[in-house]
């Protein structure tokens, strides 16, 4: 823009600043709604990684109720207890870690599966549709099912940034291409 012309607003009559006006307010109510909707799928995608271990402690704790005699009366009872199992071994489960590690060094870590059973059984106590049998060996039992049917499906699963990688040996490698493989070699 050059110094000698008028700004753009002396050429608008009143009509022409409202609608203007009008457009502005429409496209900063665009941008609004696109930022929300921005900030609302980067939360779902920084939530990936939690829901994904939710279905698979989830799926977990299915396979293990038959086995280890756990009741509960719907699924969506046992969403609701999985997602409390999920809280609690976040948060009070790394206390009960470091508290009893003498116990878990001493026992080579078999105290462990101790402290998920104990976790269990306080799911059980808290949701009253979800019923652990009374009793030590039962819980034991299913938290051992639940660490083995959680481990092998969390083998299927990796990364922290919340993207699913399957894991296979198989690499795909185009036709004339070495594939280098990067680490040590063991002679």
């Amino acid at each position: 823009m050059f110094s000698n012309e008028p700004p753009l607003a002396a050429h608008l009559d009143k009509n022409d600043t409202q609608i203007v006006s009008g457009v502005n307010k429409f496209f900063r109510y665009s941008a609004w709604c696109a930022l929300g909707f921005h900030r609302a799928a980067r939360m779902f995608y920084s939530m990936k990684p939690f829901l994904l271990r939710w279905l698979v402690t989830t799926f977990a704790v299915f396979v293990a109720a038959p086995i280890a005699g756990i009741q509960y009366d719907s699924v969506g009872c046992l969403l609701g207890a999985c997602l409390l199992l999920g809280i609690i071994n976040a948060f009070v489960r790394p206390v009960l870690l470091l508290l009893s590690l003498p116990l878990i060094l001493v026992t080579l870590g078999v105290f462990i599966l101790v402290i998920n059973a104990l976790m269990l059984k306080l799911v059980g106590g808290i949701v009253p549709c979800f019923r652990v049998p009374p009793g030590f060996w039962s819980p034991f039992f299913g938290a051992i099912v639940i660490s083995i049917v959680s481990w092998l499906l969390s083998a299927f699963f990796r990364g922290s940034d919340g993207r699913v990688y399957v894991i296979s040996h198989h690499a795909q490698v185009k036709q004339g291409e070495i594939k280098q493989a990067r680490g040590r070699v063991i002679e």
